[in-house]
Order: C-alpha cells, then structure tokens, then sequence
C-alpha cells in the first residue's frame, strides 16, 4: 500500500507528470481505500451476523460489503437485510433484532472513526483527522453531496499538494 514516485508528482525519470495524471492516480488510489474499507467491513458483517446466526448471513455480508461503498446510507440500506430476516423469524427472538442493531452500531463507529481514516491515510497519504472531519465539514457545507464527494476530494487535493511540495524540493 505505499505510494510509488508517480503518486507525488514526479515520473520515475525524476521530470514533473501533469496535474491530471496526479489527480487521476489519486482517484484510482482513493477506490482501493473504498474497495478494501468494503471488504473489511464485509468480513465485520460476516462475523458478527455468524455469531447472532441471522439466516443468509453470508449474503448479507456481502451486500453489506458492497454497500459501503455508498457513504453513509449505504450501511444504513444494508441494515434493512439482516433486521427483516431476524423479524420473520419469530417473536421469541427479538433480542437477537438487539444484537442486529447493535452490530450495525460497533461497525458504523469502527468504520466511521477507525477503519475508514486508517485506511484512506494508508493509500491516499489523507491524514486522519482530514479523513475524520473532512465528510463532516463538506457535508454541512454542501448537504448530501459533500459528504459524498468528500472522501475522492481530499484524495486528490493531498496528492496535489503532495506533488507541488516535491517539485518545489525538486
């Protein structure tokens, strides 16, 4: 997960590339956060929903996973599959609807402050705390789309200025 000399600006002949090349890579790193922040919150749905024994866990799991992609309300929609199974189920076992929603909880508090900060910093070069407030900030600015756009945003912005502080060392 470490960031090759192409994602800070410079081709490997040390000449500076174009903006839109740095953007383009920083956009193309800024999926594999979002795609493995998915798997990982997949395998935390798998688990947990193992563990309640919610009937077609591994599909919801799944659809969980793929989900996340949407942020924010894509763990909300993904909640929908496993409450509905565990409530057909039967009236005895609506503490296990608790656990569901408890679940949905810890992975919503994991992802939001741990696993989705971590991971864009990781391939991105994002810090934490822009990877933290940044959705929150854009979202108020721009309700709805500026928690989206949020993420994909600060991917190219740092490496943007990843790439004009190297040519400035350059």
């Amino acid at each position: 997960m470490q960031r090759g000399d192409d994602q800070v600006g410079m081709t490997t002949q040390g000449t500076p590339q174009s903006p839109f090349r740095t953007a383009g890579g920083a956009l193309v790193n800024w999926w594999r956060a979002a795609t493995l922040d998915a798997l990982i919150v997949g395998v935390l749905w798998l688990i947990g929903l193992e563990l309640i024994h919610v009937p077609l866990a591994p599909f919801w799991a799944l659809l969980g996973a793929m989900l996340q992609i949407i942020p924010t309300f894509g763990g909300m929609i993904a909640l929908i599959g496993p409450v509905l199974s565990v409530a057909f189920q039967g009236s005895d076992d609506w503490w296990r609807l608790g656990l569901v929603l408890g679940l949905y909880g810890v992975i919503a508090i994991l992802e939001g402050l741990v696993i989705g900060p971590y991971v864009l910093h990781r391939t991105t070069r994002v810090p934490w705390w822009a990877a933290f407030l940044g959705p929150i900030v854009l979202g108020i600015v721009i309700p709805f789309w500026g928690v989206l756009l949020a993420p994909p945003l600060l991917a190219v912005f740092f490496a943007l200025r990843d790439r004009r502080a190297s040519q400035r060392q350059g």
